[in-house]
């Protein structure tokens, strides 16, 4: 049975966007990856047993307003330092997932302590040294989704997202949503030269989760990271792509729960 949560446009600096709110306890935000926010699904229902959950859609992302001024991901960073603000959770913990994990770590590098702790999830942001980033920009959708799972029967919910042909309505989110994540995560590709220098300043708990069997951002990434951030610890889930919360939630969870 899904937790209650609600689901509303909240205003930031003159921009609506959508926000779905569930659960109990200490705020924990949740920043979803280019993707979009992808719904409420059951990795979220079990941590909003636990903590009251925020999962807001990016700016030009699903129902969000894009403003005009958002052309980068640092402008999204400081959109959310004042989304922050606005809902009163400053020194919330906080999750980031793939582009979102970009987004979180952009955020503690230029604004210090915003959050307590900070739980990185195939974040993209620094680029691979030997491997590389896939570019989801020129390939179909249904080749991104391949990308995205190790094995998608591992997925009890892999139907329920990805195993039907979207309506219309929905096309034209998804194409939305691809549309803004090429407008601030293009050029470069998925990465900032100066982030890992920059995140060195980062001193507040870290963990890294990463699927060992990832083959759109290569598992190298989650070392860069671990060795960008110091104290940071990496965890590495065997059988996995670049989904944990959705193909190994079990394992993902006991990482989350044990770190949070």
């Amino acid at each position: 049975m899904p937790a209650n949560y609600t689901k509303e446009l909240v205003e930031v600096g003159g921009t609506k966007v959508q926000l779905r709110k569930g659960g109990s306890g200490d705020p924990l935000l949740v920043l979803h990856g280019a993707g979009g926010s992808g719904g409420w699904l059951r990795y979220l229902d079990a941590l909003a047993e636990r903590f009251t959950v925020y999962l807001p859609s990016h700016p030009g992302f699903d129902e969000s307003e894009r403003p005009e001024w958002m052309e980068t991901m640092h402008d999204m960073a400081c959109f959310y330092n004042w989304f922050v603000e606005s809902q009163g959770i400053q020194g919330c913990r906080a999750m980031g997932f793939s582009m979102g994990g970009w987004l979180a770590s952009e955020m503690v590098a230029a604004a210090g302590p915003v959050f307590s702790k900070l739980m990185l999830v195939a974040p993209v942001g620094i680029k691979p040294n030997e491997g590389e980033i896939a570019d989801v920009f020129i390939i179909t959708p249904a080749q991104v989704i391949d990308l995205l799972f190790h094995d998608p029967s591992q997925s009890p919910e892999y139907d329920q997202v990805f195993g039907q042909a979207p309506s219309p309505e929905m096309m034209a989110v998804l194409e939305r949503n691809r549309e803004m994540s090429v407008r601030i995560c293009w050029k470069p590709y998925m990465h900032d030269l100066s982030l890992a220098n920059r995140l060195a300043r980062v001193n507040i708990p870290t963990r890294i989760v990463w699927g060992r069997d990832d083959r759109l951002a290569p598992v190298e990434c989650g070392h860069l990271f671990q060795q960008a951030i110091p104290g940071s610890d990496l965890v590495i889930i065997d059988n996995c792509g670049h989904l944990p919360q959705m193909e190994q939630t079990d394992e993902f969870l006991q990482a989350a729960n044990s770190f949070l």
